[in-house]
C-alpha cells in the first residue's frame, strides 16, 4: 500500500514478493541472502514501513540509509536492528559488485505468545538510528551469521512442536550477542564517546546559563542536538559513565543549584525558576533526593 511515497509491507511474503523473491519457506521468518534481492523501481523515492523485524547484516554496498534527518554510508560491513512499525528509506547510489550479506526477517506473531514477545523490547537498538549502525570484527561476524544460519536450518525441516522455541531460542541468543558488540562498540570508541561527553557537558552547562530556557532540558532535546537516537546516547552514556542521559541532566542541575545557593541570595523559588522548573516543589524534592537535605537545608549547612 503507497500513500504519500510511503510503501508498508505487513508480512514477510510481502517483502518476498517485492524483492523478487519466491514466497518464504516459512510465513513468520526468513533469512534472505543480499544477493537475491532484486529492488523495486523507484525505490530511492520511497520511505519504507515494516511490520516485522528486520534484522540485517551488509557488506560492500554503495547505499545510504535514512532515519528522519539521520544518514549513515554502508560502504563497510554493518549490522542494523528495524523494529515494526520504523519508517525508513534507502538511497542505492550504484550496483556494487563486491556487495553481500543476509536480512532476518521475523514477524512478530511468531513469538507472540512466549517471553521474547515482552523482553525484546529491551534492546534499545531497535530504536537506534540506522547511522549508529553496529561494526562487527571477522570473529563477531561469524558469530551472527552461524546463528541466523542455524534458524534457517530449523525452518527448512519439518516443523514439529519444538520447532518455534528452537528458532525463539536462536533469537534470543543473536539479540544477546548484539547487545554485547554494542556494549564492546561503546567501549572501544573512547576518543568518539568522550567528544560526546564534552558535548553534552557544554550543552547542559550552556542551556542552565541561559536565562531564556523554556523548562527543564529533555533526553530527547540533547539527542538531537548531538545528532544522536535519544536510546543510543543513553546507552553509550551508561556503559562509559554508569549514568544514563536523564541522570546527567539530573547531575549538573543539582551542582548549578549549589552553585546558586552558595553564591548568591537568590530564594529557592527564585533558583528553580532559573533553572527551569515550572513548581519550586519539584527543584526542592529533586534536591533532598539527589542530597539529602533540602535547598534551605543545604545553603543553612554553610553558613
Amino acid at each position: 500500500m503507497t500513500n504519500n511515497n510511503i510503501q508498508r509491507l505487513r508480512s514477510v511474503s510481502d517483502y518476498h514478493r517485492t524483492r523478487g523473491l519466491p514466497p518464504p519457506e516459512h510465513p513468520l521468518v526468513s533469512l534472505v541472502d543480499y544477493n537475491d534481492v532484486k529492488l523495486p523501481p523507484g525505490i530511492n523515492d520511497i520511505s519504507w514501513v515494516y511490520d516485522f523485524y528486520f534484522i540485517a547484516l551488509k557488506r560492500g554496498f554503495d547505499a545510504k540509509f535514512n532515519y528522519g534527518q539521520l544518514q549513515y554510508d554502508f560502504d563497510e560491513g554493518t549490522m542494523f536492528f528495524i523494529a515494526p512499525g520504523q519508517v525508513f528509506r534507502i538511497e542505492i547510489k550504484q550496483d556494487a559488485p563486491g556487495k553481500s550479506g543476509w536480512m532476518l526477517l521475523i514477524h512478530p506473531d511468531f513469538f507472540r505468545n512466549l517471553p521474547l514477545a515482552q523482553s525484546i523490547k529491551k534492546y534499545k537498538y531497535f530504536s537506534y538510528s540506522v547511522r549508529e549502525a553496529l561494526f562487527l570484527s571477522e570473529k563477531e561476524e561469524a558469530v551472527m551469521t552461524g546463528i541466523v544460519q542455524n534458524i534457517q536450518r530449523e525452518y527448512q525441516t519439518s516443523i514439529d512442536k519444538f520447532s518455534q522455541q528452537i528458532i525463539t531460542s536462536q533469537i534470543e541468543v543473536l539479540l544477546s550477542y548484539a547487545e554485547r558488540f554494542y556494549q564492546r562498540q561503546f567501549i572501544t570508541r573512547e576518543v568518539a564517546n568522550h567528544q560526546v561527553l564534552e558535548k553534552l557537558e557544554t550543552l547542559l552547562e550552556d542551556y542552565f546559563e541561559n536565562t531564556h530556557k523554556e523548562g527543564l532540558p529533555t533526553v530527547n532535546y540533547l539527542a538531537a542536538q548531538l545528532n544522536l537516537s535519544a536510546d543510543y546516547l543513553s546507552s553509550l552514556l551508561k556503559v562509559t559513565t554508569g549514568l544514563n542521559t536523564q541522570q546527567h541532566i539530573h547531575e549538573k542541575l543539582i551542582e548549578k543549584a549549589k552553585e546558586k545557593l552558595i553564591g548568591t541570595t537568590l530564594t529557592v523559588s527564585e533558583i528553580a525558576y532559573e533553572l527551569g522548573f515550572e513548581h519550586s516543589q519539584s527543584f526542592s524534592k529533586l534536591f533532598k533526593a539527589k542530597t539529602n537535605l533540602s535547598p534551605l537545608a543545604f545553603r543553612q549547612s554553610l553558613g
